[in-house]
């Protein structure tokens, strides 16, 4: 599933080629996607002006005059920056038309994208109870502390919620946790004020690197510019059980932690 520093260069990839163009025509080939598209969606884009290209988490914020569309790329979606006239695929679900002569296409092999509309004024049910972003001031040592307070979850599955901290996925928060020599079973509210700070730096900069790798290729994302992400090349956890750790080169372990693969190092990470 694309995590936050896809969606960011999925996001940054299409911005420039959408801020100020006019939307011309909605083109919607399958509506059912996660969540339908909703039918009035051509009346509050066409004709508008696109204000801004913005992401919450991991959904895209398309603003207009009026709202904006909520664009979420789901399990294996993906968006591009295509002349107007190029012929659709089978997965070439919804094209938005511009003045530009070209238009943004969403494909979704597996649908579980969404295409939605949240009013001016409004804030979509989707978005209301997320957490604060991860690279803002906002997530910092203190208020990681005071949400693993007394908590029994283990700490993985505690940054990997997104009503503590928006967009922190599977693989940075592996990676996350390696870097900070955390161990991930290890209980939230056991792990001292100075790791969670060292924990809150961690994760700022994996994801920063990620974003300027372009994201992290596993099976078929790419980028705004249909270009792969490169920060796979960088994993020292994720993925790489049985291997040897990079750092002191012991055996990588794996465990299930909320249903997610966890690779740790039980020597650097306590």
């Amino acid at each position: 599933m694309p995590e936050l520093p896809e969606v960011e260069t999925s996001r940054a990839g299409i911005a420039p080629h959408l801020e100020g163009r006019i939307v011309t025509r909605l083109v919607v080939r399958q509506p059912r996607l996660r969540w339908s598209v909703p039918e009035q969606l051509a009346a509050c884009l066409e004709g508008k002006t696109i204000r801004a290209v913005t992401r919450r988490g991991k959904y895209i914020l398309i603003s207009v005059d009026g709202g904006a569309a909520l664009l979420h790329l789901g399990m294996s979606g993906s968006v591009r920056i295509l002349p107007a006239d190029t012929p659709a695929g089978k997965h070439d679900h919804v094209d938005l038309l511009l003045d530009s002569g070209s238009m943004l296409r969403l494909t979704d092999p597996r649908r579980f994208g969404a295409l939605l509309w949240q009013p001016d004024n409004e804030l979509h049910s989707l978005l209301a109870s997320l957490g604060p972003e991860p690279l803002s001031d906002e997530f910092d040592a203190g208020y990681l502390q005071a949400c693993c307070q007394g908590r029994k979850t283990a700490i993985k599955t505690l940054i990997m919620n997104s009503q503590v901290v928006v967009g922190v996925g599977n693989i940075y928060a592996n990676e996350a946790l390696f870097q900070a020599g955390i161990d991930p079973r290890r209980a939230a509210g056991r792990i001292s004020a100075a790791r969670l700070e060292t924990l809150v730096a961690c994760i700022k900069q994996v994801l920063a690197r990620a974003i300027e790798q372009g994201g992290t290729t596993l099976r078929d994302f790419v980028g705004g510019d249909g270009k792969p992400g490169y920060f796979k090349q960088e994993l020292h956890v994720y993925g790489r059980a049985g291997e040897s750790c990079t750092a002191c080169g012991n055996i990588l372990k794996e465990v299930r932690l909320g249903q997610r693969s966890t690779v740790y190092c039980p020597s650097c990470q306590r």
